[in-house]
């Protein structure tokens, strides 16, 4: 890392003339929700046109950059943190880390999902003869789709945490620019929970939808609330009986696609159409949550979609359609709409793709969240696990979650749970008042300071209400 030279000061001045430095800061003082005297941060210098691939320690990154970057996101990029310059409380990063984050989070260094005319074809002809097909059938088309996936080189496999990587690298940095002993800022999660996990069910078929009172007896017998996905038109008929039923436990119901057809995002005219009856459906139903059908989505086009929160977005999709992920295991904001991102390996994809028969890769992928005290999110589908082999799996997964509960802390809780959380953190303080800190905002009294500090090259992340809740090694 550099020290500053005096065209950077020049730069630095610029930055503050012009307004530009608490946009800088945002996306850090948003993740942490730190006070904004604690982080100080700059941009330096003119940025190259052309967006591509570079590194900022271990944290992947896309976007503009002050030199060269690569096309590619393989071996050999740029580490950004020897352009990285900091002295008297200022950090100055040689991209724009708003820009950068957000084109992860939306998964704007993604190339065209549908490859171009012929696979766009094929989809179309797939979800057109789908009804006809037997399982066997479309699950030998998927594996032919998937092919190769396990040599896609990013986002990382199996989670990416570039984005979190990447908060807590200019956090550290932040620190140590400041001389700061220690940063405060407000836990992630209430009461000093550990990290969050919520189940989800997508209700795909009639069958799934009768099955739906026997998962959520798998489900209570767990102590463990989630929410149902249901499909508003043509698969299955929903009444509000069938709502009540739902509700009636505790658990929540989600809006899931139009017809689950594959085609909401098509084209922008025919997704207008749809997200019109998809918004009237929410009214009806009384419903916060939406997820579009086999996890499609286009972010750009979300400001037509009339709800809280969102839960289609891949953490890494290698296993999905349409490829991507947005290489974060934290829920974060699009527009008004909050996503929730799908952080774990989807039941299909796990028993029928991948052929495994454990829950050995959940535990792995919950294992690295949990470094990150991130979100734990499962799509487990009633149609996927009424065979005794499946159920036993999944049994398997929730007493496991179960365990982390008691003994880690984990906050296990339902989509709604986590959006009402995240707006009120969002809009919480933390204010000083002599020598004594406290939050203040609606919520307050459900949440935690916490201290990030710097030891041997890595962020400490402490709760106030814990001894150690984690760390970030940078």
């Amino acid at each position: 890392m550099e020290l500053l030279g005096f065209h950077d000061w020049i730069i630095i001045l610029q930055v503050y003339e012009s307004g530009l430095q608490p946009k800088v800061n945002k996306i850090i003082l948003d993740y942490y929700r730190c006070p904004e005297r604690d982080v100080s941060l700059a941009q330096k210098g003119e940025l190259f046109r052309n967006k591509g691939y570079f590194r900022f320690g271990e944290a992947i990154c896309y976007g503009r950059y002050c030199g060269p970057v690569s096309e590619s996101p393989e071996n050999g990029l740029i580490d950004a943190l020897l352009d990285t310059v900091a002295s008297n409380g200022t950090t100055v990063l040689p991209f724009d880390l708003t820009d950068v984050v957000e084109n992860l989070r939306c998964e704007q260094y993604a190339s065209d999902w549908r490859g171009g005319y012929f696979r766009q074809a094929l989809s179309r002809l797939y979800y057109l003869v789908r009804p006809a097909l037997p399982f066997v059938a479309r699950n030998y088309l998927k594996k032919l789709h998937l092919q190769g996936w396990e040599h896609q080189p990013f986002p990382h496999w199996p989670v990416d945490c570039s984005v979190d990587n990447l908060a807590a690298q200019v956090l550290r940095l932040a620190l140590k620019s400041s001389g700061s002993r220690e940063i405060p800022f407000i836990w992630f999660w209430p009461e000093g929970a550990s990290s969050c996990a919520i189940m989800t069910h997508d209700v795909e078929t009639e069958v799934g939808q009768k099955f739906c009172p026997n998962l959520m007896d798998i489900d209570d017998s767990f102590g463990i609330k989630a929410s149902f996905q249901i499909v508003p038109e043509e698969r299955y008929s929903i009444n509000t009986e069938f709502l009540n039923s739902i509700r009636g436990r505790g658990f929540e119901v989600v809006v899931h696609d139009l017809n689950h057809d594959g085609h909401l995002y098509k084209n922008r005219e025919q997704f207008l159409r749809r997200a019109a009856k998809i918004n009237a459906y929410r009214e009806k139903y009384g419903i916060e949550g939406f997820r579009a059908a086999v996890l499609y989505r286009k972010q750009l086009w979300y400001d037509a979609l009339q709800f809280s929160y969102d839960m289609s977005v891949p953490n890494v999709a290698h296993l999905d359609p349409q490829h991507g992920g947005c290489c974060t295991v934290m829920p974060y904001f699009i527009g008004n709409i909050l996503e929730l991102p799908v952080t774990t390996t989807q039941d299909y994809m796990l028993f029928h793709i991948l052929n495994e028969y454990s829950t050995r890769l959940w535990k792995q992928q919950i294992k690295l969240i949990m470094e990150k005290h991130g979100l734990i999110s499962f799509i487990v589908h009633p149609d996927y696990v009424m065979k005794a082999r499946e159920q036993e799996i999944y049994e398997e997964l929730l007493a496991y979650l179960a365990e982390l509960r008691a003994k880690k802390g984990v906050w296990i809780t339902t989509p709604g749970e986590v959006n009402r959380w995240w707006r009120q953190r969002a809009e919480l303080e933390i204010v000083e008042t002599g020598e004594q800190l406290r939050i203040e905002g609606p919520g307050s009294e459900r949440a935690r300071i916490a201290y990030a500090s710097e030891q041997d090259g890595r962020l400490i992340l402490r709760c106030r209400t814990n001894s150690l809740v984690g760390s970030s090694v940078m």
